[in-house]
């Protein structure tokens, strides 16, 4: 095995490892500042005077009507999706699985499938129907609240 005699010898390297366990003060001496005044005729600090006033009500960010709002309006679009999409998904799967059900003649001769592909428009304009009812019942009334509220934070900020 050779060894380059410029380098230090692998066994003994040239730089040990530092040593942490080293403190330049003795274990007896305290590290942390003392508790009590260091000038004993000073006086002790007065806290800052408030100047501005805590609000009354949360911010308008952190308000938990924008969560009831978010999720009136999640419910809102998976109501009016879930009433279109579900009825097409329907009317895919019966094409698929069911050709004698969508072959079978219903009221004057008409195939049930026929009248499944018509009912289809009256389906999405009722989809649309519960999309519009649910947003005038339900998200208009917090979306107009949290405006409101806006509009007052705005106000008193502006009077500050």
């Amino acid at each position: 095995m050779s060894h380059d005699p410029l380098s230090p010898h692998p066994r003994y390297p040239s730089n040990p490892p530092p040593d942490h366990s080293f403190s330049p003060l003795p274990h007896n001496v305290p590290t942390a500042s003392p508790t009590y005044p260091t000038y004993p005729w000073q006086p002790e600090p007065q806290p800052e005077p408030a100047t501005r006033r805590a609000p009354v009500h949360a911010p308008l960010g952190h308000h938990s009507d924008l969560r009831i709002l978010r999720s009136a309006y999640r419910w809102q679009r998976r109501v009016a999706t879930l009433t279109a999409l579900g009825y097409f998904t329907l009317f895919l799967v019966l094409s698929a699985f069911a050709p004698g059900f969508m072959t079978a003649e219903v009221a004057g001769g008409l195939p049930a499938g026929l009248l499944l592909a018509l009912a289809q428009l009256p389906v999405t304009w009722l989809a649309i129907a519960l999309y519009e009812h649910t947003a005038r019942v339900r998200v208009d009334p917090l979306a107009d609240r949290i405006r409101r509220q806006a509009a007052l934070d705005a106000r008193r900020g502006a009077a500050r």
